[in-house]
């Protein structure tokens, strides 16, 4: 996709982002990844657990090459959940140190591709260093639409459902809102990434079939697909495999097949006329 299309604005990119029935994609619009496997990685190799953090950054790059190269509008990553802050004191001080160094390095490049970098999670437990270039990325990058890259950081998806529910009460306390209205709207419009539909096809590297509490309200329809694959070798041919399983599927939303086929030829219709 050439980097023109970068000015595309983001209302076209992602036309009705909580649109429940999208026409039928080979490609996803958004995908969402936790990226599991770095330990083992380095485990197998008798390496400490930060040469196998360290080696998962090339595939966050082989990563984003590929979503370039798809034409995939979103990407999350699960970098750093809310419980990752309990692991050993060693451990998390070098993914910090690697997190500071992967902003000094690769934003620019980022920037200059196209790409917009936002982060979700509680940041404030973050050093003031780290918040700082955060923001700054942020900043540089925020009128990017070739791809929206979203890092979750600090991130737990049952935070962020009580983050929003906090929202909605203080709402209904200062009179801006009733509780009636309160419903999966409202719900949706406060938890992370409301402006990017919903992600189509979330992958687990490292074979754990779970999603450890990732976008918790915002996977509720998505494709899940695992793979035994650790993240640091991960690589285009295991990409490409997910989203041909994707395209394979059939995504019903908890109608009929023969009711979403109808939805989709009426929506193909008016799209064609």
């Amino acid at each position: 996709m050439p980097l023109t299309d970068a000015a595309d604005s983001r209302d076209s990119a992602f036309p009705n982002p909580q649109s429940p029935i999208p026409n039928p994609l080979d490609v996803p619009r958004h995908v969402a990844i936790i990226m599991d496997g770095n330990g083992r990685w380095a485990a197998r190799r008798r390496r400490p657990r930060a040469i196998g953090h360290r080696a998962g950054a090339r595939a966050v790059n082989v990563c984003i090459d590929f979503c370039l190269d798809q034409g995939i509008r979103a990407l999350t990553l699960f970098a750093f959940s809310s419980e990752n802050w309990g692991r050993p004191e060693e451990e998390v001080g070098a993914l910090m140190k690697l997190f500071l160094a992967a902003l000094d390095r690769e934003v620019e490049e980022l920037h200059r591709r196209g790409v917009q970098v936002r982060f979700i999670g509680d940041r404030t437990r973050f050093p003031a260093d780290i918040r700082a270039r955060m923001q700054a990325a942020e900043t540089l990058t925020r009128d990017n639409a070739r791809l929206t890259l979203a890092i979750a950081a600090s991130y737990g998806g049952r935070q962020d459902i009580a983050a929003a529910a906090r929202a909605l009460a203080e709402d209904v306390a200062a009179g801006r809102l009733r509780p009636e209205q309160i419903d999966e709207a409202a719900v949706a419009a406060r938890v992370a990434l409301a402006d990017l539909p919903p992600p189509d096809l979330f992958i687990r590297t490292g074979g754990d079939c779970r999603i450890s509490n990732f976008l918790l309200w915002q996977l509720a329809y998505t494709e899940l697909w695992f793979t035994q694959t650790l993240w640091p070798d991960l690589d285009a041919a295991t990409l490409h495999a997910a989203i041909r399983d994707f395209g394979a599927r059939e995504r019903r939303y908890g109608l009929t097949g023969e009711q979403v086929s109808g939805v989709r030829s009426s929506m193909h219709g008016s799209a064609t006329t």
